[in-house]
């Protein structure tokens, strides 16, 4: 088994299935920010995929920058968990900001989202931005128009989401099987890399906390799922400020903190313009798009994102968690 998950970290809250951690920062680094970072991975896939191993670390990097970094663990849904619908997902992202700035003490958070994390980020922010100070979308997708051979295959015309999500949550096999088929090739690709590389001990490292995370799959609550895919996905509605969240609309033109989109180049689950669009459609006067090398996982965990990625993100966090008077712009 690799050693995945290197940073020391604690549990200060569970809501269900979810944990709140707290990363340890050592007592040689010192604060460089006054306001806290929420990691906000996706549903489906382990959380730990933003601290996979020594070195190739977002939390590591963010932590040793002097930043304070929590992480929301949405945790593997259980079969009663059929029911936990998308606004209960985002209920719970909620109480998480709370519960981070009332532990921190600090008016605002700062909320970097991967994936669909990046999504359900963005969406709170328009919801509650008092209580975010910046945002960071890492490869998440806001126009599914522009949702690539993702968005072709779970198409309304042939992908019935209600016939899908009737028999409960999605299973990791499931939603493998759809990633698998937007390269059907990588897998044969990865094992030829592995031959290539493998005499290396640092290249088997990385490739062994890679296969680790991504075999580490977890069930979507099925409730959640079919609001995801038929609204998001299928009807586009989010871009369009059509989509609802217990009642509420979502217009991303009140997100007015300063907002990051980091996009990957050869990333075929969120292409740039699914990523851009964020920055098109937000009320931020402070915003910035970043386009990295690699592909959607590639770009968050490769050998250059310790070196590119990482450091701009934690420069850029802190700039803007800087004081811990909250933002006007976010009011």
């Amino acid at each position: 088994m690799a050693n995945v998950a290197p940073t020391p970290r604690d549990v200060l809250w569970r809501d269900g299935t979810a944990a709140l951690y707290r990363f340890r920062r050592p007592a040689s680094v010192r604060p460089a920010a006054a306001m806290p970072v929420l990691v906000v991975p996706s549903m489906i896939n382990k959380w730990y995929v933003v601290d996979l191993r020594a070195g190739a670390s977002l939390v590591e990097a963010l932590v040793a920058g002097g930043l304070e970094v929590y992480c929301l663990d949405w945790g593997a849904a259980e079969d009663e968990d059929r029911y936990l619908a998308w606004d209960d997902v985002l209920a719970r992202l909620a109480r998480a900001v709370r519960f981070v700035t009332r532990t921190s003490g600090a008016p605002q958070v700062g909320l970097l989202g991967y994936c669909m994390g990046a999504t359900l980020a963005g969406i709170h922010t328009a919801l509650d931005p008092k209580h975010v100070a910046a945002l960071i979308n890492l490869a998440g997708p806001f126009d599914f128009s522009h949702g690539g051979l993702l968005r072709t295959m779970v198409d309304e015309k042939w992908f019935d989401v209600a016939a899908i999500s009737a028999a409960g949550n999605v299973a990791p096999t499931q939603m493998q099987s759809g990633f698998v088929a937007l390269r059907p090739t990588s897998q044969l690709a990865k094992w030829v890399g592995l031959l290539d590389r493998g005499h290396d001990p640092k290249s088997r490292e990385s490739f062994d906390a890679l296969e680790q995370w991504a075999g580490d799959n977890i069930p979507f609550p099925a409730a959640a799922y079919a609001t995801y895919i038929e609204e998001l996905y299928q009807k586009n509605l989010l871009v369009q400020g059509q989509h609802y969240v217990a009642g509420k609309r979502v217009d991303l033109a009140g997100i007015r903190c300063p907002v990051l989109t980091v996009a990957a180049e050869r990333d075929t689950i969120c292409p740039l313009p699914a990523a851009r669009a964020l920055n098109e459609t937000c009320g931020s006067a402070d915003k910035e798009l970043i386009v990295v090398h690699g592909g959607h996982v590639g770009a968050v965990v490769g050998s250059r994102a310790p070196k590119v990625l990482y450091p701009a993100m934690r420069d850029w966090l802190t700039s803007r968690l800087a004081t811990d008077s909250p933002r006007q712009a976010c009011n």
